[in-house]
Order: structure tokens, then C-alpha cells, then sequence
């Protein structure tokens, strides 16, 4: 029997497919890092140097002035190189090595910092890099409180940051923090020690609000709250400082509050929009926490005054009630009652003599 003889467009097809299954077809992906500006070579697999190749960018071709022989070579390589890499073999398209390409840096020194904003519960590390590497890097953090070792528990948001509790309140021991940066391409480390007091710094004061002070246009009320982050202002009280301004001003004046959470302001300018902020700081230790948010405020200011005159209130009130009437006709000679030979009779009325001295009705 004889065997079917396929179309000629059906070849093609099965053709087409089957060079799109080997361009496609999976392969293990090696991941390989290297350094920004650095020259980098792939190999394509076990492939001979002088074996024929193509090799694709991101599933693009690559021009052929990029090889040497068998072998990719990409020059002073940037961060638009990183990609998926792949060699096929000759005309046949079976794919003989695919690589992920990531171009990044080494770490740099990391910058690490440790405060206690909910003394005496505890303090918290956080940490970065200075410079970004655009590779994938891992952090590990040591805590020594003298030989012990304590537990740091990191935060799943952020990331870069960890807790760590007291176990032990008043102590004279020095805390040494340790914290190593790592990546493909290398690693770093940097170790800051402190003392329990050294990094109390609370949380900036909440609820800022001021306000105007009925009939003192010199004074302004100002109230805000404890932060919410410090757990016990009864044991451990806070105390506040206080700067304000008016806006047209550049110079700050400061106020030192032992205690309570408000403040009269009594020299502020009349009419003049001020801007206030207030710190918090533990009474004996540590240091002045950040500004609050700012807040603005101007002090109270009267009403104006209409100010009216007897004439002008004598004046509005006959112009609402009365409208203008012109002048009657009045004679102020009668020239009958002239006699004498040559006599000039004149009569005139008070419109004719308004209207000689330039006086004109409307």
C-alpha cells in the first residue's frame, strides 16, 4: 500500500512548528551576575569555538559582530545588557544553552542605625545601602549585649528593620550591633556599639493644634499629645520644646517646657500667620525626638469698624427719603414797580443766577 503524500504547505508548517518547539524547548537557565562595566564572554555550552551558532537577546537575534567563534562577548556591559540569553545550533535551532544575565555591583558600606522610641520596652535597627547594587542582596544582623547574644526580630514591613527587647533595664553594658551586606558579586559589613541611654529618642508629639485667643491679639493656644508610641509618660515623663514663627520671619523662637502638653504663646505679631512645631525628649536621657508636623495659626484679630459722620448719617438719610425738586421760579425785581425814565428793568428768577455761577442740574 502506498504510504501518503503530504501538501506541500503541510511540510512547511510542520517545519515552522518544529523550529518554534527547539527555539522554545526547555533547558535549564543558569543565572549568571557580573559587574557593571566589566567585559563578559558566554559560551555556548560543550559547543566547539568554531562551531556555527546564533545566539538570541531576550528572544531578539543577535548581530554576529558580537561573537568570537562560538562564544558571545558583550563589551562594558550595562544594566540594559541584563536578560535571558540563549545559543541554538546551527541551522538545526536545538537550543544548547540558555543563561539569565544580571549586570550589578557589589555593596558598598551599609548604613545602620538603632533607637529606642518605646523605652524601656526595647529598641529597633534599621538599614541600608548607600548606592543601589540592581542585584538581589542579603542582610544578616548580630546583637551582642556583652558575651550574650540577643534576638533581633526583623519586621515584615520594612523589610530592612528589626526589634530587638531589653532584658535587662539601667544596665552600663555597651550593645554591639553587627550587620553584613552580601550579593554574587561580593559583600561588606559595618558594627556600631552604644549604650543603653545613648539611643532613647521618642517618636515626634501627635494632634498639634493651635489656635487664636478671643480678644488677645498677641497670644496663641497651643496643645498637641503625647506620641502614642511611648508607653509609660508616668514613669518616664516627656518634655517638650516648642519653636514658632511668623511666616514673613525666618528666625525661630523657642520655648522649653518641663511638663504638660500646652502652651500660651504671649508675643506673637497681631494679624500675622504663625507656623508652630513641637519635640519630645525623655526627662533625663537620650535625645530631642524629630519636629512634629507643622501647624499655622494667626492671632485674633477685631472686627473693623464703620466709622460715619453726623453729616454723612444726615446726608444718606434725606437722599433715601427725598428726591431732588428743581428751584421754584422767583422774581427778585418787579419791573413794573421801576419808574424813571432811562430805568432798565432786570428780572431774574434763581435758576438764571445757578446757571451764570456754572452750576448745572441734572
Amino acid at each position: 500500500m502506498a504510504s501518503p503524500v503530504l501538501p506541500a504547505c503541510c511540510v512547511a508548517f510542520a517545519a515552522v512548528v518544529m523550529v518554534y518547539a527547539q527555539r522554545h524547548s526547555q533547558l535549564d537557565t543558569h543565572i549568571q551576575y557580573e559587574r557593571l562595566g566589566a567585559d563578559v564572554t558566554m559560551r555556548c555550552g560543550a559547543m566547539d569555538w568554531d562551531a556555527a551558532v546564533t545566539w538570541t537577546a531576550n528572544g531578539t537575534d543577535i548581530d554576529e559582530s558580537h561573537l568570537n567563534g562560538s562564544h558571545l562577548v558583550l563589551r562594558n556591559v550595562n544594566l540594559t545588557h541584563s536578560g535571558q540569553y540563549a545559543c541554538y545550533e546551527g541551522s538545526s535551532w536545538h537550543l544548547k544553552y540558555q543563561t539569565y544575565l544580571k549586570v550589578g555591583t557589589s555593596p558598598k558600606e551599609p548604613v545602620l542605625m538603632c533607637r529606642s522610641n518605646n523605652y524601656p520596652k526595647g529598641f529597633y535597627c534599621s538599614w541600608h545601602l548607600p548606592t543601589p547594587t540592581y542585584i538581589p542582596n542579603a542582610f544578616n544582623i548580630t546583637v551582642m549585649h556583652g558575651p550574650r547574644e540577643l534576638i533581633c526580630e526583623k519586621d515584615a514591613f520594612p523589610k530592612n528593620r528589626c526589634h530587638i527587647r531589653y532584658l535587662q533595664l539601667f544596665s552600663t553594658v555597651k550593645y554591639k550591633v553587627t550587620l553584613t551586606v552580601t550579593n554574587a558579586l561580593g559583600r561588606n559589613s559595618t558594627t556600631i556599639t552604644f549604650e543603653e541611654f545613648a539611643i532613647v529618642k521618642p517618636d515626634p508629639p501627635e494632634n498639634v493644634v493651635a489656635k487664636a485667643v478671643a480678644n488677645n491679639p498677641r497670644r496663641l493656644e497651643v496643645k498637641w499629645q503625647n506620641p502614642s508610641s511611648w508607653p509609660d509618660p508616668e514613669s518616664f515623663p516627656l518634655k517638650f520644646f516648642l519653636r514658632y514663627r511668623p511666616l514673613i520671619l525666618d528666625q525661630w523662637q523657642h520655648v522649653e517646657l518641663s511638663d504638660g502638653t500646652s502652651h500660651t504663646i504671649t508675643d506673637a505679631y497681631a494679624g500675622k500667620e504663625y507656623i508652630i512645631q513641637v519635640a519630645a525628649k525623655d526627662n533625663d536621657i537620650g535625645t530631642w525626638s524629630d519636629w512634629s508636623v507643622a501647624v499655622h495659626a494667626t492671632p485674633w484679630t477685631e472686627e473693623p469698624k464703620h466709622l460715619t459722620t453726623e453729616a454723612q448719617v444726615a446726608e444718606t438719610t434725606t437722599a433715601g427719603t427725598s428726591s431732588f425738586v428743581p428751584p421754584p421760579t422767583t422774581k427778585i425785581c418787579d419791573p413794573e414797580a421801576v419808574v424813571g425814565s432811562g430805568a432798565v428793568a432786570v428780572s431774574w428768577t434763581v435758576g438764571s443766577v445757578l446757571a451764570a455761577a456754572g452750576v448745572l442740574f441734572i
